[in-house]
C-alpha cells in the first residue's frame, strides 16, 4: 500500500492548523499517511496546537527555530518526505491555514496512480474558484498564473501559484538529484511557481483537480507582501527563461 506524506509549512498558524489537522484525521482513514509539519520560527502557539494532535495522528514536527521563509520551509518538508518515501509513495503539500480542503487528496492520489507525476489543486480548473479573497489578490493571482503560463507553458496546469499539490515520490527524488541545493532557490511565495518550472524541465506529467479556495476560513492577515512578490516573479521569470527547456511536457488525463 502506498504511503502519503503531507507537508504543512507553518508560520504563526495556531488558529488554522488545529482545525486542518482535525480534517486530515477525519478524511484520511482510507490511507496510510504521515503529516510533516515544518514550524518556520512561529512565535505564537503553532507548536502547541500541533502537539495536541501528536497522540491521535501520525505526525512529525520539524522546527526551524527561526523564520526562514516559505521556500526553505517547503524545502525542509520535501527533503524529509523524500528521505522517508519510496518512488511510488505520494507527497502532498498544503497551506497550514485551513484554506485547503483535505477531502481533495483522494482525487489527487487517483491522478498520480493513473500515471501523473504531479497533480495541482487548481482554482482555475472547471469547478474551481475562490471564496473570501480580495479583488486585488484575485487579480494578482490570476495575472501571475497567466504570465507564468505564457513563459513556461506546462500542459495540464493552469494554476502556477497554489501550494496545494500532490507529487509522485519519484519525481521529487529526481528533482533533488538533478538540482541538489538549487531545486528551490526562492525564499517566498514564488517558490511554488519555481517548483513547477523546474519539474517542467524534467518533463513531469501534470494534471489538475478543481479547488475552491476557502480564504474565508483563514484566521489573521495574509503574510504575502504583494509588491515584493511581484518583483520576485520578475526575477524568477528572467532567471529561468534563460534556461527554458524546449521539450514538451506530456499530460495524461484520468476519468
Amino acid at each position: 500500500m502506498i504511503m502519503l506524506f503531507i507537508v504543512l509549512p507553518a508560520y504563526n498558524e495556531e488558529q488554522g492548523i488545529g482545525p486542518l489537522l482535525g480534517k486530515i484525521q477525519q478524511t484520511m482513514t482510507a490511507f496510510q499517511y504521515k503529516v510533516l509539519v515544518v514550524n518556520d520560527g512561529s512565535t505564537d502557539g503553532t507548536a502547541t496546537a500541533v502537539d495536541s494532535y501528536s497522540e491521535s495522528i501520525p505526525l512529525e514536527l520539524l522546527d526551524h527555530g527561526a523564520n526562514k521563509g516559505l521556500g526553505q520551509a517547503i524545502t525542509t518538508g520535501l527533503r524529509r518526505a523524500v528521505e522517508l518515501a519510496s518512488a511510488d509513495d505520494i507527497v502532498v503539500t498544503m497551506d497550514a491555514d485551513n484554506t485547503h480542503d483535505p477531502a481533495l487528496i483522494g482525487e489527487m492520489v487517483k491522478g498520480i496512480q493513473q500515471g501523473l507525476d504531479l497533480v495541482v489543486a487548481s482554482r482555475y480548473a472547471p469547478g474551481g474558484g475562490e471564496v473570501g479573497l480580495s479583488w486585488m489578490r484575485r487579480v494578482f493571482s490570476h495575472g501571475a498564473s497567466l504570465l507564468l503560463r505564457l513563459f513556461f507553458p506546462m500542459e495540464g496546469v493552469r494554476d502556477y501559484t497554489c501550494g496545494y499539490r500532490a507529487y509522485r515520490g519519484a519525481i521529487l527524488q529526481r528533482a533533488f538529484a538533478t538540482y541538489r541545493d538549487r531545486f528551490i532557490e526562492e525564499s517566498g511565495f514564488t517558490c511554488m511557481a519555481e517548483i513547477l518550472i523546474k519539474l517542467r524541465r524534467l518533463s513531469a506529467r501534470a494534471g489538475e483537480v478543481p479547488l475552491v479556495l476557502r480564504y474565508d476560513l483563514k484566521s489573521g492577515a495574509t503574510k504575502m507582501k504583494v509588491m515584493r512578490t511581484i518583483g520576485r516573479y520578475g526575477v524568477l521569470i528572467a532567471r529561468n527563461w534563460l534556461h527554458t527547456s524546449h521539450q514538451s511536457v506530456h499530460h495524461c488525463g484520468w476519468e
